[in-house]
């Protein structure tokens, strides 16, 4: 089958035998011309000397030679060739990257084919799928995209012999995939990052090529100069390179909807109902569909097992009391595949033990891979078809750190009220618990689905302190979520672990579902595009919990699409959360404690409780300049961005004044800070980042103001004086500023400064105009009040401060020359 095949029209793909040839891609014919007088006969070359396994593709071994004989039925078929670390320079180091690569780590991916080249050559191209057409029609653009898409040739191979009993080409692989070059050997852009040199031939060699019946594996090692060090020690990597083959029929795909998160892969479709281009995007999913003889029963709704079920195996190197609690975090995802029509869809096994055969480098199988880091981490990539999204295979990375950070998490989000949470090192069936969500939260990635940071704002805050209601629903409806463990529960609740760990929810369900159930019935992708968009407006309408908000670590415009948080109130989930902090911080001295240890254990707990802090006043601050996105189509009724209510606004900066910018002396906990130099500074820095993220909204209001002329907004005068009146109510009560508040003061002084500067380099426009104008207006004010104050103030510190205040803004209003 050629090339080419992708780029068929992909609706009822599925159903077709004869895929059309690829729009950009064609492959010519396998030569059937006799071998050249100048290669060997077949059975001269492959001689009863040789090792030869057979497989997709049939490897020939000898000495240190390696042959592989490609089937001309596969000349022209598409592969994914998929490059991994098998094994990485010692502690991971890799040249220095912060972290470190470890064993299984992906470094390429790409699609590439075989076909015959001239002068007795097999050529290895690059297939891209970027760009696409396949209307071939007078007024298509077949021919004018496939004239303007030739795919590069990566690699050219010397033709040995070619099998004529049995039609195939046998080439010389040895001198390629053992020399330096990007796609058998570290590309230029890895070198650049592990920080390392030339290849040092003398110390790298072609290890084995194992081949199966849908992949072909190339081990080898390779050896490099250290750029850090070029006179001390090498660095050696051992590589894998993976030839998948892919479907000879590609999957039919599923279109993403900006309402459900899922990964996608895009391209450029010039066959699109319009008069231009458009970007399609299919979302990233496995193939799941029912046995042949099953297909009846699942139109009629009844639950059938897929022809290939997801399995993801465990890594024989994880430690075995984990292994359980990794297998049941893949095996939870299974009622959330009931959903979509499927039993047993997918499952978690452990690595076999005596199979020769079986690698973890194996692309044919996934697994969750233990890595020997210190990274408090893990994540769930995947590798898919790009022709259609189909996710092949994943190595979810389980970073052995990452017991740490669920550790402080839960410690510091539940100590209040779980006594188990109360010391440095958890029982193994809590741990397990824990390694069971993050388990959980990494598959959901491998099955496509993407981050959903609004699940947790569609659960009212009151209900998370609901025993009966939180324990049978969960504190969030997504375990894609960055909704930890509930913060919000006080001990007085009563609530136990079921209503305080994460879970596959409501929202998991439905998008495992919209993703993975099939329509057999629906006639082309128009029909399913309509299909598909009335099921998701009824969905929503239905069950708000099904909302998605898209991932935004930082700068969120839409308060509710937060990591961190709970709830529908960030002011009111933050309280009931500090009133927990609160509890905990007097408790940390003795919770830490271990024997024969000083007080590292207390430094990162209590910087912990610093950072959990600074999640609850940021999701606060995040109201302020805020808008509500809502991703629609045209059917569904409202807009789909709308400014956040000026009294919530307001009601964030009344809650950031009275948890940071008034002095929080819980903080400066005597027992802690006898214990810890830092307090002081740690709690100042906290305070004084708090600000600046408050501040840094400012250009947020300013642009509500603009946008959104008609609706009650929170204007920049108003907003600047909310603020002052936190930040500077000394003026007024005549008390003594104390070494905290003075931080804030400075820090506010030198924002403002900073904003009404000119630009000398580039004319001013009218948005930075009026900002000018209003700093200038809001700070002269300032000014007059802080002179006023003086003439009262009788600190001498506090006077002083007051003074180069004055002087600060002198300086900014009138500038010398």
């Amino acid at each position: 089958m050629m090339a080419a095949a992708l780029l068929c029209a992909l609706e009822g793909i599925a159903q077709k035998k004869d895929p059309k040839p690829d729009s950009v891609h064609t492959v010519p014919k396998a030569d059937t011309a006799k071998p050249a007088p100048a290669l060997k006969p077949y059975d001269k070359l492959i001689t009863s000397k040789m090792t030869t396994r057979k497989g997709m593709l049939t490897v020939h071994q000898l000495d240190d030679n390696f042959y592989l004989e490609i089937p001309d039925s596969l000349l022209g078929r598409e592969m994914l060739m998929v490059s991994r670390i098998a094994k990485a320079p010692i502690n991971g180091l890799a040249g220095g990257r912060e972290g470190g690569y470890y064993a299984g780590d992906q470094i390429d991916e790409r699609v590439i084919v075989f076909e015959k080249g001239p002068s007795n050559k097999v050529l290895m191209r690059g297939i891209s799928y970027q760009v696409r057409s396949t209307d071939s029609s007078e007024n298509g653009m077949y021919r004018s995209v496939r004239n303007s898409s030739v795919q590069p040739i990566l690699a050219a191979f010397p033709v040995k012999a070619y099998n004529e009993k049995n039609p195939a080409t046998v080439i010389d692989v040895t001198d390629i995939i053992s020399s330096d070059n990007g796609i058998f050997a570290l590309a230029a852009n890895d070198k650049t990052r592990f920080k390392v040199g030339m290849l040092q031939r003398d110390r790298s060699y072609v290890q084995a090529i194992k081949t199966f019946s849908q992949n072909t594996e190339i081990k080898t090692v390779k050896t490099y100069a250290s750029v850090l060090d070029p006179s001390g020690d090498a660095l050696t990597f051992e590589l894998n390179n993976s030839l998948v083959l892919l479907p000879a029929i590609p999957m039919k795909p599923r279109y993403a909807d900006a309402r459900v998160g899922f990964f996608g892969t895009g391209y450029v479709d010039f066959d699109a109902e319009s008069q231009g281009v458009a970007q399609t995007t299919m979302i990233t999913r496995w193939r799941l569909e029912p046995r042949p003889a099953d297909m009846e029963k699942y139109k009629r709704g009844e639950l059938v097992e897929p022809q290939k079920p997801i399995v993801i195996y465990i890594d024989p190197a994880t430690p075995k009391k984990w292994v359980p609690y990794l297998i049941q975090g893949v095996n939870d995802w299974q009622a959330a595949f009931e959903k979509a029509g499927f039993k047993n869809a997918i499952m978690a096994k452990e690595a076999p033990s005596n199979d020769s055969a079986w690698s973890l480098e194996d692309a044919s199988h996934s697994a969750i891979v233990y890595k020997p880091s210190d990274i408090p981490n893990a994540s769930g990539p995947h590798v898919h078809d790009p022709r259609t999204g189909e996710i092949l295979e994943t190595h979810i990375n389980w970073y052995h750190n990452v017991m740490s950070l669920v550790h402080n998490w839960y410690m510091i989000q539940t100590a209040a009220i779980d006594p188990k949470a109360r010391k440095m090192e958890f029982d193994d069936e809590l741990m397990g618990q824990l390694i069971r969500f993050v388990s959980s939260h990494e598959v959901g990635h491998t099955l496509g689905l993407m981050h959903n940071f609004g699940s947790s704002s569609t659960v009212p805050v009151d209900s998370l302190r609901n025993k009966k209601w939180v324990e049978a629903h969960g504190h969030t409806p997504s375990i894609m979520d960055y909704a930890r463990f509930n913060y919000v529960a006080q001990p007085e609740d009563g609530i136990t672990e079921k209503g305080i760990f994460p879970r596959i929810g409501d929202y998991d369900k439905w998008a495992i579902e919209w993703g993975y159930k099939l329509f057999p019935d629906l006639k082309d992708k128009k029909e399913e595009k309509a299909f598909m968009n009335k099921w998701v407006i009824d969905s929503l309408t239905t069950n708000h919990r099904l909302w998605y908000g898209p991932q935004v670590i930082f700068g969120a415009f839409d308060p509710r699409s937060q990591n961190e948080d709970l709830g529908d109130d960030a002011v009111k989930a933050g309280g009931y959360g500090i009133k927990n902090l609160k509890r905990i911080m007097v408790q940390l001295p003795e919770w830490t404690k271990t024997p024969n240890e000083g007080y590292d254990n207390l430094r990162v707990m209590y910087g912990t409780l610093l950072t959990q802090l600074g999640q609850y006043t940021r999701h606060v601050t995040t109201i302020v300049g805020g808008i509500y996105i809502n991703a629609k189509t045209v059917e569904e009724k409202g807009d789909p961005v709308v400014p956040v209510a000026k009294a919530r606004q307001k009601q964030a900066v009344a809650f950031l004044n009275e948890q940071v910018f008034q002095t929080p002396q819980w903080l400066f906990n005597k027992e802690i800070a006898a214990k810890l130099s830092s307090v002081t500074s740690d709690v100042t820095k906290f305070g004084i980042g708090a600000l600046g993220s408050l501040l840094y909204q400012t250009e947020k209001i300013q642009r509500n103001s603009r946008t959104f002329p008609a609706a009650d907004n929170y204007s920049l005068p108003e907003f600047f004086n909310d603020v002052k009146k936190c930040l500077w109510n000394e003026l007024a009560t005549g008390e003594t500023i104390n070494t905290y508040r003075r931080d804030l003061q400075s820090t506010y002084l030198s924002y403002f400064i900073d904003l009404m500067k000119v630009p000398a380099d580039k004319p001013v426009t009218s948005t930075q105009a009026e900002m000018i104008a209003l700093v200038r207006m809001h700070i002269s004010a300032l000014q007059k009040e802080i002179k006023t104050a003086l003439l009262l103030e009788k600190d001498a510190v506090s006077k002083a401060h007051l003074q180069f205040s004055v002087e600060r803004i002198e300086d900014a209003l009138h500038p010398k020359k």
